[in-house]
């Protein structure tokens, strides 16, 4: 099954964190918050702006972004837990 955001949504999957802190103390699951950051996997046509022209998204597929903690649906596709938001729930596009 193929999944195409509508108007200015955008479909994310989390990219887990690293179970190990710089000093070297693992994490356990049950301590461990539901990352904020992830990765573009599809992206809308983009929202209409007040003269009717679509306004195309800031965001393209790849991007690594950091979003809002309850940002977002929940949703799984082809087994894949990923989330559904409005591109301006978008808080940053990560950059190397």
């Amino acid at each position: 099954m193929k999944f195409r955001p509508l108007h200015d949504r955008v479909v994310v999957k989390r990219i887990e964190q690293e179970t190990k802190t710089p000093g070297g103390i693992i994490i356990p699951d049950t301590a461990k918050e539901k990352p904020q950051e992830g990765e573009i996997i599809a992206v809308g046509p983009g929202a209409r702006g007040e003269d009717g022209k679509i306004v195309p998204p800031d965001v393209k597929v790849g991007d690594r972004i950091l979003f809002g903690k309850w940002s977002g649906t929940e949703v799984k596709i082809n087994n894949d837990e990923l989330l559904i938001m409005k591109e301006s729930d978008v808080m940053g596009v990560l950059e190397k």
